[in-house]
């Protein structure tokens, strides 16, 4: 046994390297638990989410399994990790976007909800008697004075905003690809930046999707509201990608 697996037993404990094990393995856990990659695209107008949609079990309603999630009329958050995990980190997320709307009067910016979800990740890193959630966060809604926003929430309480970001099981894979658009993204306009997050999971995945095997959501336009794409609207989506590599 070596000596540093005496240090992984609480979450509070450094080791003499000054890692803390209990969160490397929190992170490995939102990465690889829900075996799903998730992408997060922000173009001139418009921020996307899209995944796979996977369903564990064929006696399951398909319906009923997502990881996308309506937190506000403008903002949304695909979650990755463990499900139990997603769930109460999405239910905490529309609590505190509610009680942020009924003390100021007005709806809460993205990246306010991004830092108030980081700041609770990182109190779950400081005691033993805590555990902290198996979950990474990609946010993305509209800000009033902003525009539209991908923010990024981790673990250990890290947050930060993103022109485009990935999480789960193919994260530095689809990083990578992102990271060879970045100038362009930005400009993206919504059926672009839509399309664009479709290849690169299609890419770092080494596959093509049918219209009900992803799920895409998008808040387009300073007025518009987060909404998932019907299983049509994806369809119409992919044929133009296909056209797209044929031409």
């Amino acid at each position: 046994m070596s000596r540093d697996s005496n240090y992984d037993h609480h979450i509070s404990i450094f080791s003499p390297q000054g890692r803390l094990y209990q969160m490397e393995y929190a992170f490995k856990a939102a990465s690889s638990a829900s075996g799903l990659t998730g992408i997060a695209l922000r173009g001139a107008d418009t921020a996307v989410v899209v995944t796979q949609r996977k369903v564990p079990d064929r006696l399951i309603v398909p319906s009923s399994v997502s990881h996308v999630w309506n937190v506000t009329a403008k903002i949304g958050v695909l979650a990755t990790g463990m499900t139990a995990d997603c769930h109460s980190a999405v239910q905490r997320m529309r609590y505190e976007a509610a009680d942020f709307e009924f003390k100021y009067g007005y709806s809460i910016p993205p990246a306010v909800l991004a830092k108030r979800m980081a700041d609770i990740a990182q109190v779950n890193t400081q005691s033993a008697s805590m555990r902290p959630l198996a979950v990474v966060l990609l946010i993305v809604g509209i800000d009033d004075e902003k525009g539209p926003q991908v923010l990024k929430v981790d673990p250990a309480g890290h947050y930060l905003p993103f022109k485009g970001t990935a999480s789960g099981a193919k994260e530095q894979e689809a990083t990578n690809f992102l990271e060879k658009r970045v100038e362009n993204i930005p400009e993206y306009g919504a059926d672009e930046t839509i399309r664009t997050a479709i290849v690169c999971l299609g890419s770092v995945l080494g596959s093509d999707f049918r219209g009900n095997e992803i799920e895409v959501a998008c808040v387009q336009g300073k007025d518009g509201k987060f909404r998932s794409l019907t299983e049509e609207e994806i369809e119409d989506h992919l044929n133009a990608i296909a056209d797209d590599a044929d031409a």
